[in-house]
């Protein structure tokens, strides 16, 4: 490596420049004129030549020729040479008239010229050539010496992204690669051969070429796809035995709140994502700008990436209020840093906490709030009901007081698909929240709404961390039921949703994100082990467990009470509210917390079972038999198509 850094050195360059402006002239003059004229031409103009070679070596200078490392050189820096051979050419022309009782004419200062363009920018070009083929046979060698045998991989997408990682691969120490080659489904690429590599076939080729070739690993390296197109490529890798990772985009890299990333493992969010949302900026930025914000729970999954998205829209103070401390510490300090200058303030306070709650709204009157503290985790509520009711329940109605009393503007409540016919204790009481909302909007001048969704990948206690660790320890995998579905959605995808959302409000709804198509997590499981370069039934198994207390074999995001209507956004829908009474809702309250007094689980669970009708508590009424659910299941993805059907004929 040491012979490249001597030969790319501009030192050297600037004297193989002055060089060639010598000898270009030489030549000029040994063409042009008679050969026993040659020494009477060049002693006559040797000052004009030594001037000229003074002003190209100037420009050169001038336009930053100098300072390029040409073994990484692009158009750009090729284009600097020619602006500096042009201009120099034309001062030198305007030299030569000047000169011109020497001999050496306009018509030879030109050729003259011409010679010395081609000749520094061909130096150029083989310092270039020679690197980059010194330093692809060292590279290799020094990979062949650190590791041993390097990985044979196929580079799926043979376009800028995937011709980038095939360049970096070539030249880069650190990449224990050797690439097969490409595969990329334009017709027009196969066979050819890019940046050293060859096009073997197309994407429904992969199986085969995986057979024949035995590839170690498969990247996909594929930026300009649609989100369909690349679960497309990464369910056909997965059907091989090699080890798939795929590799970002630069955009989606740099996106990024962590480093920029770069050949990583394929996660489960690849194979679940959807198409980017478009969001109304303007909206939401007049809701928020200026404005004081309050997220509940904020050091939790959901509330930390509220916070994120809030803090995009630049409010004028955000309030991150949390019982956990650590969380909350941990996110502060990464708005801070993301967000220098904003005021970002983390209340540490318990929603419970009525008295608490009151002195936190007197001191900030927010003018927005996010409601998303709660417990969520379904089997520790079912064993711990009291707490459920607490939290979720007089937590959120102490909140929503709050907010009436000091003339918060919007309160926002993040509920789940669960609180749809619960058949778990964390269901019902998001139901009751839901409740609260709509009666407290008939009697406050805030707007209260609630904002419904269903599971967040990577959010505490999601079912894809807990897989993650099962195929870590080596398994086996457990699933509650081979039927169950669940409606997934990313982190940031439901953060910016709830804000789109907040910003249609108008008091009292139910707005409901569209979550897609239900996941079956026995396959999502498969298809994580599968990601994992594992092998189901050989490496590791999926043990079925049985439903778990309160769990359901399938979640619904709409009552059959709630009609639904379209907003302007093709993801949110609203259920139309049909609980609006405040007395009856005392009532409730006055019974549940005479419930939770009694600290007795059965009794908290009667009493939730009377303020919540659809709340079902039986579990045989929960385990329906494989064929009805699947039916069932078949009938609310038709039912949910109709709708979207209907709704885009509106």
């Amino acid at each position: 490596m040491s012979f490249l850094k001597r030969i790319t050195r501009n030192r050297y360059l600037l004297i193989g420049d002055f060089c060639f402006i010598f000898i270009s002239y030489l030549l000029t003059v040994g063409l042009v004129y008679q050969q026993q004229y040659f020494f009477e031409i060049v002693i006559r103009n040797w000052a004009f030549f030594a001037i000229s070679a003074a002003v190209f070596l100037g420009m050169m200078h001038v336009f930053g020729c100098y300072r390029v490392y040409w073994i990484y050189a692009g158009t750009k820096d090729y284009g600097r040479v020619v602006a500096a051979c042009l201009l120099a050419g034309l001062v030198t022309d305007l030299l030569c008239e000047v000169y011109s009782d020497g001999g050496f004419y306009l018509k030879a200062n030109i050729l003259a010229s011409g010679m010395m363009a081609v000749s520094m920018i061909g130096l150029r070009m083989a310092v270039r050539v020679l690197g980059k083929l010194v330093c692809v046979s060292l590279c290799e060698e020094q990979r062949r010496t650190q590791s041993g045998r390097l990985k044979n991989v196929l580079i799926i997408g043979a376009g800028r992204l995937g011709v980038t990682l095939a360049k970096d691969i070539s030249y880069n120490e650190d990449m224990n690669y050797h690439i097969l080659g490409f595969v990329d489904d334009d017709p027009a690429k196969l066979n050819a051969i890019i940046a050293g590599v060859r096009v073997l076939g197309t994407t429904a080729e992969i199986q085969k070429l995986c057979n024949d070739l035995k590839p170690d690993e498969l990247i996909i390296a594929v930026s300009s796809a649609s989100v369909q197109a690349r679960k497309r490529m990464i369910q056909l890798c997965g059907e091989t035995d090699c080890k798939l990772k795929i590799l970002p985009g630069l955009a989606d890299s740099l996106k990024s709140r962590n480093s920029v990333s770069y050949i990583r493992e394929v996660e489960v969010e690849d194979l679940l994502k959807r198409e980017p949302i478009q969001l109304d900026n303007r909206a939401i930025m007049r809701d928020i700008r200026g404005k004081v914000v309050m997220v509940t729970g904020g050091g939790g999954s959901i509330g930390s990436e509220l916070c994120r998205q809030v803090m995009r829209f630049f409010p004028q103070k955000l309030i991150i209020l949390d019982i956990y401390e650590n969380n909350a510490f941990e996110l502060e300090n990464e708005l801070k840093d993301s967000f220098p200058g904003y005021d970002i303030e983390v209340v540490i306070a318990s929603v419970r906490d009525r008295k608490r709650m009151e002195k936190v709204f007197e001191q900030y009157r927010p003018y927005l709030v996010f409601h998303a503290a709660a417990h969520k985790h379904v089997p520790l509520m079912e064993a711990n009901a009291m707490e459920a009711v607490n939290n979720n329940v007089f937590g959120t109605y102490y909140t929503a007081c709050c907010a009436s009393k000091y003339g918060t503007k919007r309160f926002i409540l993040i509920s789940t698909d669960k609180a749809v016919n619960p058949t778990s204790v964390m269901g019902a009481t998001k139901r009751i929240c839901e409740m609260i909302v709509q009666s407290m909007q008939t009697v406050s001048k805030t707007e209260f709404v609630a904002v419904r969704f269903g599971n967040v990948l990577n959010s505490n206690g999601s079912v894809v961390p807990l897989f993650k660790r099962q195929i870590k320890n080596g398994g086996p995998v457990t699933v509650t039921h081979p039927e169950i579905t669940r409606f997934f959605m990313t982190i940031p995808e439901a953060a910016q949703l709830v804000l789109q959302a907040a910003a249609f409000a108008q008091g009292g709804e139910i707005f409901v994100l569209d979550m897609g198509e239900p996941v079956k997590i026995y396959d999502l499981a498969k298809n994580l082990i599968r990601l994992s370069g594992l092998r189901l039934g050989v490496d590791i198994n999926i043990e079925i467990t049985g439903l778990r207390p309160g769990e359901k074999l399938y979640e619904e995001l709409l009552m059959n009470e709630e009609g639904l209507k379209k907003t302007s956004h093709d993801k949110i829908f609203i259920g139309t509210p049909f609980f609006n009474d405040i007395n009856k809702l005392k009532e409730n309250l006055a019974l549940l917390k005479s419930a939770v007094a009694s600290q007795n689980n059965e009794i908290v669970k009667n009493a939730i079972a009377q303020v919540v009708p659809t709340y079902i508590r039986k579990i045989e009424e929960v385990s329906i038999q494989t064929e009805e659910v699947e039916n069932s299941v078949k009938e609310k993805v038709m039912e949910k198509k109709a709708a979207g059907q209907q709704l885009a004929a509106i």
